[in-house]
Parts: structure tokens; C-alpha cells; sequence
């Protein structure tokens, strides 16, 4: 069975491999053992209600129980740029006119934008190559739904997350081609890596402080403003699917698309139940659902995918399912339908 837990400090290595397997462009899961280190010790003392909301991140891995894998990673910000500085660029627009000369033209332009301060951060989803399939994608995802939805106190009112950019197989961005590479005088995947590892500073005092006119970028810099890095794409529409949306702030280095949505208005923080347990082997016969589940604590967080029969007013699982979840007959659960209705995964 796949089960949703707070990461541990026994999973340094099973992380080293997924970074190993993330590749250029993904900031939050560097490889770097010492960056990752600490960040499981941050997530466990985050975990533990012993850090301030600026300092907060919470890191949870999808586990195989049968082998004890470490097959995915995902995890969320309470509230990014409390302390350091949280950058994008937010696409605009300028125009020029003069009804004398009966001129007018509109130019896309790029803001430098510290605006999502304070808002919490999606991050660091990546499944294993050899564990995407069924609904494991679905499950590593939008478990974090249900934590936020549990904990909303934790968390800010806005929901945002950076998505991948366009990158090549040398990881080579044309965004950053076009644009960074002249003011930071490095490779896109150096830079990449020194924001993943906690190196920010640079980025306030090198980049430009005034709008970028996209018009002086090249076309393939033009092209790939918002656009989505062709391994990110089933995350993003994850995502999409419980109502984040793209609304004009891109990454500052490749130019990915940032999504968000309210907090409340996310699909599965706003239909999720909680109900009580029941324990039954077998299931009782007749239709069944795609339901996400979890239980309600915060250390001892977990969350499985599993087909059951239609919730009333309690829940029946397996006992294999109620030990997954660390339940008991009578406890209490979170759940949610996979998909919206009449939806896709």
C-alpha cells in the first residue's frame, strides 16, 4: 500500500535519490545532502508545533509499505517570504500612444514582484520514474489538500505554486538565455542551484529593478514566458483540476508559470468531510468511490488512496487501510473524492 507521511531523518537517502532523478530546474529539492538534511530537520521540528509560521515547512514522502521505499516527495510552505525575499515576475502591460502622431502600442512587460508574501507554497512534488502510475500522482499531490484543509490555521489565504519551466536536455532555458544570463553572468543551472540551496541574496542585487520590455527578448525567450516544462505538465494539471489557475507571475529565472488560488476555494480543502471510522473485512458490497483519506493529527500525519463504499455518515475500511491511516474503529478521518465530479484525476 502507498501511504502519505511527515518525512524522517531516516529518509535522507531515499530524497538524495529523487533529487538525483529531478534534474535542473527543480529549486526546492537541490542535491545537496547537508541543504536536504537540514530541511528534514526543519520539517520535523515544524512537525513538532516548534517554529514560527515564517520558518515553517512541511515535507511529507509517499511510502511503499511493502518495501519501504521512498517513492515521492512533496511538501508545503506556510508562508514564503517572511524572511527572505520571495521573487517572481509578474506579466504586464505598458502602452505608449500619441494622438498627434495617431500612434499606439501596447508592449508586454516583465515586473519584478515580491507579490505573494505571505502566501503558502505547493513544492518539492516528485515521484519516482518507477512509481508513476495508478493513482500515486494523484495521492502524493493532493494529499496536501487534506493536511491544509485539516490544519487551515497553519496556513495563509492565498495557495501558490511555481511550476517547472522550459529547460532542455543540457538544461539550457531560453528565458534565461535571453534575459538572466546577462546580469548573473552564470549558467541557468548554476543559479537554479544556488536558490535551491538557500543562496537568495544575489538574486535582489543583481536582477533589474525596472519592467523588462519582452519585445527586446528573443522569440524563443517570448515563447516559453508561462509555459510549462514538459515533465511538469501532469502536475500542473493536477493542480488545475482543484482550481489553481495561472494569473500573469512567472518564474524570474525560466519564466514557469506560477498558480493560485484561494485557500477556501481550493476543491478538496473545500469538499472534504470528516467522518468516523468503521473497520470491516470484507467491504460491504455495492457502488464504490475513489476517496483520498487522512487522518486528523499533525505529527502523526497520514493519508492513503483507496476504492470504498459510498461515505455516509462513517467510513468503512479494511483493517489493512485503518492501520495504514494509524486508526482505530470510532476515530475520525478526512476524505475526499480523487477527482471533482464527473472529473479527471
Amino acid at each position: 500500500m502507498m501511504v502519505i507521511r511527515p518525512i524522517a531523518r531516516g529518509d535522507l537517502p531515499g530524497l538524495m535519490t529523487l533529487a538525483g532523478h529531478a534534474g535542473v530546474g527543480m529549486t526546492s529539492l537541490p542535491l545537496n545532502e547537508e541543504r536536504l538534511a537540514r530541511r528534514i530537520s526543519r520539517a520535523e521540528l515544524s512537525f513538532a508545533g516548534e517554529l514560527d509560521r515564517a520558518d515553517q515547512g512541511y515535507v511529507f514522502v509517499l511510502e511503499d509499505s511493502e518495501t519501504g521505499a521512498v517513492a515521492g516527495i512533496c511538501a508545503v510552505e506556510a508562508a514564503v517570504g517572511l524572511k527572505e525575499p520571495w521573487y517572481n515576475y509578474r506579466v504586464g502591460t505598458i502602452v505608449h500612444a500619441s494622438e498627434e502622431l495617431g500612434v499606439y502600442t501596447r508592449h508586454e512587460t516583465l515586473f519584478l514582484s515580491n507579490d505573494h508574501t505571505g502566501c503558502t507554497e505547493l513544492c518539492s512534488l516528485f515521484l519516482s520514474p518507477d512509481y508513476r502510475l495508478g493513482r500515486n500522482g494523484a495521492l502524493l499531490s493532493k494529499s496536501r489538500f487534506l493536511f491544509i484543509a485539516q490544519f487551515r490555521q497553519l496556513f495563509g489565504p492565498l495557495v501558490v505554486a511555481e511550476m517547472r519551466g522550459v529547460s532542455d536536455e543540457q538544461g539550457r532555458s531560453p528565458f534565461w538565455e535571453a534575459l538572466g544570463r546577462h546580469f548573473f553572468s552564470m549558467d541557468f543551472a548554476e543559479a537554479d542551484y544556488l536558490t535551491g540551496v538557500g543562496e537568495k541574496a544575489f538574486v535582489a542585487e543583481l536582477m533589474p529593478k525596472y519592467p523588462v520590455y519582452t519585445d527586446f527578448l528573443s522569440p524563443e525567450a517570448q515563447a516559453v514566458i508561462g509555459a510549462t516544462h514538459e515533465r511538469t505538465r501532469p502536475a500542473l494539471a493536477m493542480l488545475e483540476s482543484e482550481g489553481l489557475r495561472y494569473e500573469g507571475y512567472v518564474d524570474i529565472f525560466d519564466a514557469g508559470p506560477t498558480v493560485q488560488s484561494y485557500t477556501g476555494e481550493i476543491r478538496a480543502v473545500k469538499e472534504s468531510r470528516e467522518c468516523r471510522v468503521e473497520v470491516q473485512d470484507p467491504l460491504p458490497e455495492g457502488p464504490q468511490v475513489e476517496y483520498l483519506l487522512s487522518n486528523t493529527r499533525l505529527a502523526g500525519f497520514r493519508a492513503i488512496s483507496a476504492s470504498l463504499p459510498v461515505a455516509t455518515d462513517c467510513l468503512s475500511l479494511t483493517p489493512a487501510m485503518a492501520a495504514a491511516l494509524n486508526v482505530v474503529a470510532g476515530d475520525t478521518v478526512r476524505y475526499v473524492t480523487v477527482a471533482a465530479e464527473g472529473g479527471k484525476q
